[in-house]
């Protein structure tokens, strides 16, 4: 890479792993080097954009001194708690930086060069808005080779196929109760015993003490080889090989990121998606993928098989765009 194929690029990484992720996937689908800054905020940030505009308002004094110049030819950010910072920045520029924004900033959006939205939303599209399916995430054909060949050796003697159960949990609208538990669990329970395979599972810090108990002891007197990550062990999160490994993946409806980070792996992908787990917009995710076949729903006579399916790559539609944005004119902050 030519010195002139580099810009300096900043992603403003907040407190949401997230929105983090989203802004990282995209940075690293540019393949070109990018400053990660890490942003902390106040109590006003709470304060609504119309008030903070273009400004540093609810960001702590540690964020405020990681912003200095040379300033960015690109900003990546996401969520509307980090948008009055990537257009300060531009105004410190002197509107040179362009601005990448993943989800909507909450007011100001002329401000914006790019504002990458999930399709699912149904945003009114204009000039600078790019639809996209899911969201960005960082899982690649590559990072996947990677990491197989890491997890490998720690999942030998688990027989094939492997089934990866990675489960999410409630939401603040939305509960996984016991009998979504039970349900899912029995489901892959079953799927492996009728395959004589395995099972990878993972749970998150959503899922629930009670629940998170009851699946461990499903697993423990299941008779099915497995491996088991409990969100809170000190271990090496397994979660990248077991999408990586997995021939068949099943994953809680409640996250979008989940969602669309087994989509992108190979193997069947089957969302369970109980009544009251899911909200709308969330539904109408699941049933993107549906139809672009990614994913399959996953029903009580579902039969999980692998299935090949293309892999969901938003990120590499956004960072597409930003690399033309990269030769056009910046469009100035009001």
């Amino acid at each position: 890479m030519s010195d002139e194929d580099t810009h300096l690029i900043w992603v403003l990484a907040d407190d949401r792993t997230g929105n983090v992720n989203q802004c990282l996937g995209v940075a690293e689908a540019l393949a070109q080097p990018f400053k990660r800054i890490d942003i902390g905020f106040t109590k006003s940030v709470r304060l609504p954009n119309f008030i903070r505009r273009t400004s540093l308002i609810g960001i702590d004094e540690a964020s405020r001194r990681r912003l200095v110049a040379p300033w960015p030819d690109l900003v990546i950010c996401c969520g509307r708690r980090s948008a009055p910072v990537a257009r300060w920045i531009k105004k410190q520029s002197r509107g040179h930086t362009r601005i990448c924004i993943i989800m909507r900033p909450d007011g100001g959006e002329n401000a914006f060069d790019l504002i990458a939205v999930p399709a699912h939303d149904r945003s009114v599209i204009r000039e600078n808005i790019v639809e996209i399916p899911g969201a960005p995430h960082r899982v690649t054909e590559s990072r996947l080779l990677v990491e197989a060949d890491k997890w490998r050796p720690h999942f030998k003697g688990l027989p094939e196929p492997k089934f990866a159960l990675i489960i999410g949990g409630s939401t603040k609208r939305t509960t996984f109760t016991k009998d979504m538990a039970e349900q899912l669990i029995d489901k892959a329970v079953a799927a492996a015993k009728v395959v004589d395979g395995s099972l990878l599972v993972t749970t998150s810090r959503r899922t629930g003490i009670e629940n998170e108990a009851l699946i461990a002891e499903r697993l423990a007197t299941s008779g099915v080889p497995y491996h088991l990550h409990d969100w809170t062990s000190q271990a090496e999160n397994p979660y990248f090989g077991y999408l990586a490994l997995a021939d068949v993946k099943i994953v809680t409806s409640d996250s979008v990121s989940m969602c669309c980070e087994a989509a992108a792996a190979p193997g069947g992908v089957y969302i369970f998606d109980p009544d009251g787990l899911a909200n709308k917009r969330h539904k109408r995710l699941h049933h993107s993928l549906y139809e672009g076949g990614y994913a399959r729903p996953l029903l009580p006579d579902t039969e999980l098989v692998p299935f090949k399916h293309p892999s969901l790559q938003p990120a590499r539609m956004v960072a597409q765009r930003c690399l033309e944005l990269l030769g056009a004119p910046a469009h100035q902050d009001r």
